[in-house]
C-alpha cells in the first residue's frame, strides 16, 4: 500500500481516504476509512474544517464507483404491487450486480473496498423486500449462466435477507445478512479457473485448492479489519453440525446463528442455479437434498423455517400443470401452498410459447401444479420470457 497526505482541495471522488491528518480542531481519526463516493462527502469534510488526508494511491479508482439509487421517502411502505416494485427491483439488482463486480474486483488485487457502498446497498435490498419481496425474489431466479459467481453471491444476499424478515430480526440484522451474503464467496476469485470453472468433478487435490477460497476470504476481511462477528460468518458458510466441514471443522455450538442460516442459503442458491455445464435442480428436489443434509450436516430446525419462507413452490420457479401447459410462480397462497398464482407461458402441446396469462390455482379447480421443472427441460428462454412479459 502506498499512501500520501494530500490538501483537503486535492481530494476527488474516487479516492481512498484511510484517515484525517489534519483539521482545524487538531489531528482526529475517522472512524471508517472509505472510499470517496460524491462531492457531497468532500463538501462535508470542508465544512467540518479538515485540511489535509491520507489516501491510499493504490486504490484510486480511474472512475467513479457505482451509487446506490437513494431510496424515496415511502421505504417504509408495504404490499407495494409488484408491477411497481420491479422497476426499482430492476435497477437495483444491476446495481448489486457491479457492486459484486467491483468487491471481487477489490479481492483480485488485493484493494480494500469501501464498505460503505455495499453496506448502503444492503439496507436498500432490505427496503426493497418490505415494499415487496417478490420482485427481489423473481429476478433472483433469471439467470445468466456466464455470471454464475456474482448473481449467486447477489442472491444469497438476498434469500438471507428475506429469510432473516420471515424469522423476524431486526432491520440491522436483516441488512447484515444481505450483507454476508454478498461478501462469502469473495475468496473464489484467487482459486485459479481451471478448477473454479471445471465442467465436473473435482479431484481430491482440486477440492482441497477449492476449499481455499474460504480462508482467502476472511483473510482479506480481516485486512480491511472488518467487524469480527461479520468475518465469522463469512467463515462459516462451510461447517456443518457434524464437524466435517471447512475450513475449521467447527460443529454444533460452535456454529453461529447467521452462520448457519448462510449454509442453508448458499446451498440452496447454488444447486438450484444453471451453470455454463450444468442445469440448476427444481426447487422442491434441492429441499429434499437439504432436509437429508439436516440429519447432520445443516440445522434441522431452521432449515424446517427456510422451507417454509420459500414455499412448495417458490417465487419464479416453473411448473408443469395438468392441462400440458408450462407456467412461472408469480404470488404465493398461504392458505393453499400448493396452489399459488402463476403465469403460463408455454404449451406441451405442439411445443411453443403462448400468450401469457395469470391464473390463480386457489380459484381454478380445473387446474393444478403436477411438478416442478426447470427451464432447460423443454428448452425454454426465461430472460427472453422475463424481459418481454414481466419486466416493465
Amino acid at each position: 500500500m502506498t499512501t500520501m497526505t494530500i490538501g483537503i482541495d486535492k481530494l476527488e471522488v474516487g479516492m481512498f481516504v484511510l484517515k484525517i491528518a489534519e483539521q482545524k480542531a487538531g489531528t482526529v481519526h475517522i472512524k471508517t476509512r472509505g472510499r470517496v463516493t460524491s462531492q457531497a462527502i468532500i463538501d462535508e469534510l470542508k465544512r467540518k474544517g479538515v485540511k489535509r488526508v491520507v489516501i491510499d494511491t493504490d486504490a484510486v479508482l480511474k472512475t467513479a464507483p457505482p451509487e446506490v439509487e437513494p431510496e424515496l421517502a415511502n421505504d417504509e411502505l408495504i404490499d407495494v404491487p409488484l408491477s411497481e416494485e420491479l422497476v426499482r427491483a430492476e435497477r437495483l439488482y444491476q446495481k448489486g450486480l457491479d457492486i459484486q463486480a467491483n468487491l471481487y474486483d477489490s479481492v483480485y488485487k488485493d484493494k480494500p473496498f469501501d464498505e460503505s457502498i455495499p453496506q448502503e446497498f444492503a439496507r436498500a435490498l432490505v427496503s426493497s423486500l418490505n415494499r415487496n419481496p417478490d420482485a427481489l425474489l423473481l429476478l433472483s431466479r433469471i439467470r445468466e449462466k456466464d455470471t454464475y459467481l456474482l448473481e449467486h453471491s447477489l442472491n444469497v444476499g438476498i434469500l438471507s435477507a428475506n429469510f432473516s424478515r420471515f424469522l423476524g430480526l431486526s432491520e440491522d440484522e436483516v441488512a447484515t445478512a444481505a450483507y454476508t451474503g454478498m461478501l462469502h464467496d469473495l475468496g473464489k476469485i484467487k482459486v485459479p479457473d481451471h478448477i473454479l470453472h471445471k465442467p465436473g468433478k473435482l479431484t481430491a487435490d482440486e477440492m482441497e485448492v477449492m476449499k481455499k477460497h474460504v480462508t482467502y476470504g476472511v483473510d482479506f476481511l480481516t485486512d480491511m479489519k472488518l467487524d469480527s462477528q461479520l468475518i465469522r460468518v463469512v467463515g462459516e458458510h462451510h461447517e456443518r453440525l457434524d464437524g466435517l466441514g471447512y475450513p475449521a471443522q467447527k460443529s454444533a455450538d460452535e456454529i453461529s446463528f447467521f452462520g448457519r442460516l448462510l449454509a442453508i442459503t448458499d446451498m440452496y442458491d447454488a444447486l438450484t442455479a444453471d451453470r455454463c455445464y450444468k442445469a440448476g435442480m427444481p426447487s422442491q428436489k434441492v429441499l429434499k437434498i437439504l432436509l437429508q443434509d439436516s440429519e447432520a450436516k445443516l440445522d434441522k430446525e431452521l432449515l424446517q423455517q427456510f422451507i417454509k419462507c420459500m414455499g412448495i413452490y417458490p417465487m419464479g420457479s416453473l411448473v408443469a400443470l395438468s392441462n400440458q401447459k408450462i407456467a412461472m410462480v408469480m404470488k404465493q397462497n398461504p392458505t393453499q401452498p400448493t396452489r399459488p398464482v402463476v403465469k403460463v407461458i408455454y404449451t406441451q402441446v405442439g411445443n411453443h410459447y403462448i400468450t401469457p396469462k395469470d391464473i390463480d390455482l386457489s380459484k381454478d379447480n380445473k387446474v393444478s401444479i403436477e411438478k416442478s421443472i426447470v427451464a432447460s427441460e423443454y428448452n425454454l428462454d426465461i430472460n427472453r420470457f422475463f424481459n418481454q412479459s414481466i419486466s416493465l
